[in-house]
């Protein structure tokens, strides 16, 4: 017999969430079949078997958040397995509620079993309040000898977190002491709850459909918000003439593919631009680390992908190294592995500057918002034909795109975020001079 134990997640990841079992009880599998899928903040994991067997019990259920090391189900032997079915046709052959001796035996016990269900019932829930607590709130809760249970939770899906736990202790023991049972009054009867997946507006009685969020929606949902509330972020914008670029793939792609295997893109043009930018204003490549500023000589480029668990961000690493072909070859494979969900962690991590290309989408002009710690993103919009003024007599139609900068005004001067975008503009504009910027 074995544990089904959550693997180590990898660095800065504690916890994750069953996505979905691939077995049930009773199953048999063998070693490195895959049991379950877990989604964690960043990717999907598989949790695989360790050893030939049967499923004998699973502990915990799709949708729980779960602990590194957690025991999340039980691989038995076949023989285990098959002694203890052997019990189950006694529970069958029990008497039905329906029946008269069940129905007496319940009216009987009916005030003692009250009496012994409460505290059975508030036992559960403290341990299911307890398996929602993040492994450092529950250290911190041991340390002080605070009850999990008592303890109330800020994350809209519940999970308990050390700011949590520490918040409680500091009310103060008579806010942790129970009510006396004189304050202890009944609660009003409660409506039956909707139809699943169905809940009544409360203003107009139109039905809404209430969907639960996946862990990485709520982690970029938390992401983007800190990132607002720590940063100074401010957006600069430009706008880039595509003409030189859009006639070298023109001329060059049907070569290029045949030669290299891969479709000349637009975004080995903006990686390129982008680091030789960066080399030309480096503060554009740090980041704050407390009271000092990290200066990053290399160049990991995050480039952001719309997956339909949510947009992700693998990162092209030593971008300044890699030929116009290889960045498209890398993207290309990260895009791909965005979409099947099947990006590993060190494909994620990291990361010094990002590019958003919204342009895809038919995007015109945005703000993108930092991906923290960068302190810099850069944003990709919709090619437009536009008429452009030559001089003070002509007027041509170019294909246009607005380009826009964030940035964290805290290390990174207005002067130099527009010099920058300047830079970017003026490398796009010419790409030759791209292949003076390795």
């Amino acid at each position: 017999m074995s544990e089904i134990k959550v693997p180590d997640l990898g660095e800065s990841i504690s916890e994750g969430t069953i996505y979905k079992w691939l077995v049930k009880e009773g199953d048999t599998v063998g070693q490195g079949d895959v049991l379950a899928e877990l989604e964690t903040d960043k990717v999907n994991l598989e949790i695989s078997a360790e050893e030939d067997g049967v499923i004998s019990s699973i502990l915990r259920q799709a949708g729980e958040n779960v602990a590194v090391g957690e025991a999340i189900g039980i691989i038995g032997s076949a023989a285990g397995a098959g002694a203890a079915s052997g019990g189950k046709p006694a529970a069958d052959n029990a008497p039905q509620s329906g029946s008269a001796p069940a129905a007496a035996a319940s009216a009987a016990a009916a005030e003692p079993a009250a009496a012994v269900t409460a505290p059975a019932a508030a036992e559960g829930a403290a341990a299911g309040t307890a398996a929602l607590a993040s492994p450092g709130a529950r250290k911190l809760a041991r340390e002080r000898g605070i009850d999990l249970g008592e303890v109330s939770a800020r994350d809209p899906i519940g999970r308990i977190g050390q700011a949590d736990v520490d918040g409680h202790g500091a009310a103060g023991p008579q806010a942790a002491a129970p009510a006396a049972p004189a304050a202890v009054r009944p609660e009003p009867a409660k409506p039956a709850p909707p139809a699943a997946g169905k809940a009544p507006h409360a203003e107009d009685g139109k039905a809404t459909e209430r969907k639960r969020m996946s862990r990485r929606r709520l982690t970029i949902a938390s992401r983007l918000v800190e990132a607002q509330q720590t940063a100074a972020m401010l957006t600069t914008f430009n706008e880039v003439d595509m003409t030189a670029i859009l006639d070298i793939r023109k001329r060059r792609k049907d070569a290029f593919k045949e030669k290299h295997e891969v479709g000349l893109g637009f975004m080995s043009f903006f990686t390129k631009a982008v680091i030789g930018a960066l080399k030309a204003y480096p503060m554009l490549n740090a980041e704050i680390d407390g009271e000092d500023l990290l200066l990053k000589k290399y160049y990991d480029i995050g480039i952001a992908v719309a997956a339909k668990e949510g947009l992700v961000v693998p990162v092209v690493r030593d971008a300044d190294r890699l030929s116009f072909p290889e960045i498209e070859r890398r993207i290309g494979e990260l895009a791909s592995k965005a979409r099947a969900n099947t990006l590993s962690l060190p494909e994620l991590q990291g990361g010094t500057f990002t590019i958003t290309n919204g342009g895809v989408f038919g995007s015109l002009l945005s703000t993108p918002i930092l991906n923290t710690p960068q302190v810099g993103i850069l944003g990709m919009h919709k090619i437009q034909l536009r008429p452009i003024a030559l001089d003070e007599e002509r007027t041509v139609n170019r294909p246009m795109m607005y380009i826009a900068l964030s940035y964290d005004h805290r290390i990174v001067d207005g002067s130099e975020a527009v010099s920058f975008l300047v830079r970017v503009k003026e490398l796009l504009e010419d790409p030759e001079s791209l292949l003076l910027e390795g």
